[in-house]
């Protein structure tokens, strides 16, 4: 990802915490020269992230000879509007926050623990959470055979918080005032 350093988060706490709210991520790597990617849920686990998807999708195994990986997440966006500057001449733009990572992925024996940690950290999100009950452990656990479970090794992190920082105060809150309406969750991000 290019990033423009005026944009580059300017506290890990910004990223750690954009993984956090937007887990479900692009996992990127490369068979044979071509660019494979798969949506999943992957977490934060100290300085490696955790992720499961289905055994049945072919991509997790060109890992064992290609373990290099692009984890993609993407936090709250939108499109700004000139008609939000009240200001002519002006250029509509995208408002957005990304997170790349780069790392070393390799596959790991205990799928159950990965998914019910993936489960632990997705419920913090909500109020009320849920908590598996024994007859869903058991369930999880009979659909474990088909679930890969792996972990990244963190050799790269990379982001993007382009949120309208290098407008006028004016304009600024123009667009944070219309995203608020629009895209709350967006504005959460420009108010942090």
């Amino acid at each position: 990802m290019h990033v423009f350093p005026r944009y580059a988060a300017k506290d890990p706490k910004q990223v750690a915490e954009l993984i956090r709210q937007n887990p479900f991520a692009l996992v990127v790597s490369a068979i044979d020269g071509v660019p494979v990617a798969t949506h999943v849920p992957v977490i934060q686990d100290g300085g490696t992230l955790l992720g499961h998807m289905a055994r049945a999708n072919p991509h997790w195994r060109s890992w064992a000879s290609s373990p290099e990986v692009l984890v993609v997440f993407s936090g709250p966006h939108g499109y700004v509007s000139p008609t939000v500057y009240a200001t002519d001449p002006a250029v509509p733009t995208w408002d957005y926050a990304a997170v790349h990572v780069t790392g070393r992925v390799e596959l790991i024996d205990d799928a159950l623990d990965v998914v019910e940690r993936t489960v632990t950290a997705l419920e913090s999100l909500r109020s009320p959470a849920w908590e598996p009950t024994p007859a869903s452990r058991e369930r999880f656990t009979a659909l474990l055979p088909g679930v890969v479970a792996f972990r990244v090794h963190v050799r790269t992190e990379q982001s993007m918080f382009k949120l309208s920082q290098d407008m006028d105060a004016e304009r600024y809150a123009r667009v944070r005032d219309a995203f608020a309406a629009e895209n709350p969750q967006l504005a959460d991000l420009m108010d942090r």
